[in-house]
């Protein structure tokens, strides 16, 4: 029997889509619906040949060398004790503000995602650093959670993102330029997310009362266990911007960095050492599993040709591209309550990167665009990963998490359209790139 491969492909997804709903992890969910889709596109015997190809092309695939050295770079750095410090240091420059010690989290979320690149490892690192002092502070639950789930988000766009990177080897698109790019707009919703929290505590100081206002020499003094990190910062960015070295010599710089700096100061021990080996091995193990399914089902899509004939179909649509912008707003947001970032980045990009591309979207512009989108999905119901990590760390119940993630989620909506107004926000640095 015959089918199109519009249909033959809605009905693999729609397989996939079941088999995760089942609770069948996301990686063999991928990898199972492509096999049985590449037996029934070109037979058996190929799909025996393909399951042995791919998993190994893409596990030693040099594109993705910088994703396990950035990941190892955060948690050396976070058994540094960086997280704290950078909480410190916040608070004492920023706690006197109305809702001071929110604020104070927000900023440190993202001078956390400067070094970590993960939304969960932010949510996890801050939490248990950030939440008992707020509670202990009289801060509301609400807002306390909310801003913590929030803040992790912002690991997505500082770089060093390992969603940017995903992105970048599935669209064929710079990834020193994607980093660059999400600088200005992960700096910009940072300062959106600090204003709401200030306009809120301004008009109720209930929830948020300002904190004790510290001498100037004292706040110099807070920044004394961050300025290694930022020096280290400075200069991975400063090398890729510069065409210095690639993403993966950047990411070894960054790696053996932090560790000199982590043994120099006396913090990082033998003991943390290996706990950032293994919860690194851990996370690259899981995303390695998500693409490597991703790639398989991927493979089915291109030899059956639903990616070509979807292609073809959209950009013949006789609508504007806004249109189509706006489309993809409210898929990708409702998919990116219940799909993780990689598995949605691994699902869509290798369909949508032509499609984009053919209606005249900038390709860095639009990486930056669909990690936005994906950080909705994360503190928002009824999967919003961020606001669960944030739960289990804080045991608030989830949906006062989500209530106090919704002023953050307006942030975000915001930061949206600015870039669709303003495309440079993006793109201004990645321009100057040499």
């Amino acid at each position: 029997m015959e089918f199109s491969p519009l249909l033959s492909g809605s009905i693999l997804l729609a397989l996939f889509l079941a088999l995760v709903f089942q609770g069948i992890p996301i990686g063999v969910a991928f990898g199972v619906s492509g096999f049985l889709g590449i037996a029934w596109a070109r037979g058996f015997d190929v799909a025996l040949s393909m399951l042995g190809t791919i998993p190994y092309s893409w596990a030693s695939s040099p594109m993705l060398i910088p994703m396990p050295l950035f990941i190892f770079m955060g948690f050396l750095a976070f058994h540094s004790g960086i997280s704290k410090d950078l909480y410190e240091a916040a608070f004492k420059w920023f706690g006197r503000l109305p809702g001071g010690l929110a604020i104070a989290t927000t900023i440190a979320n993202a001078g956390f995602g400067a070094i970590c690149g993960s939304a969960q490892a932010a949510a996890a690192a801050m939490s248990p650093i950030a939440y008992p002092e707020m509670n202990k502070r009289g801060y509301s639950k609400e807002l306390s959670t909310g801003s913590l789930a929030a803040g992790g988000t912002l690991s997505f766009l500082i770089p060093p993102s390992i969603p940017f990177i995903l992105y970048g080897v599935l669209a064929e698109v710079s990834i020193g330029k994607l980093f660059l790019a999400g600088i200005l707009p992960g700096l910009l919703l940072c300062g959106l997310f600090s204003f709401s929290i200030y306009v809120k505590c301004k008009r109720n100081p209930v929830i948020g009362p300002p904190g004790p206002s510290y001498p100037f020499k004292e706040k110099l003094y807070s920044l004394k266990g961050v300025w290694g990190m930022l020096v280290l910062f400075l200069v991975v960015m400063g090398g890729l911007y510069l065409g210095v070295f690639s993403p993966s010599e950047a990411g070894s710089i960054g790696a053996f960095g932090a560790f000199v700096i982590g043994v120099v100061t006396g913090r990082l021990k033998l003991k943390g050492i290996v706990e950032a080996a293994k919860e690194s091995a851990r996370i690259v193990c899981f995303v390695m599993t998500i693409i490597i399914g991703a790639q398989i089902f991927n493979t089915y899509l291109g030899v059956s040709g639903f990616n070509r004939i979807f292609a073809e179909w959209v950009l013949s649509l006789p609508v504007s591209r806004y249109v189509i912008l706006l489309l993809l707003i409210i898929v990708f947001i409702l998919i990116g309550m219940f799909l993780d970032i990689a598995a949605i980045l691994l699902l869509t990009i290798p369909t949508l990167a032509p499609i984009m591309r053919g209606l005249g979207f900038d390709l860095v512009w639009f990486g930056v665009f669909l990690i936005l989108l994906q950080s909705l999905g994360f503190i928002s119901p009824p999967i919003g990963l961020n606001a669960f990590i944030v739960q289990g760390v804080t045991k608030v119940p989830a949906e006062v998490v989500f209530r106090g993630s919704l002023p953050f989620v307006l942030g975000l909506i915001v930061m949206i359209v600015l870039i669709i107004l303003f495309p440079q926000i993006c793109l201004f640095l990645p321009n100057l790139m040499k």
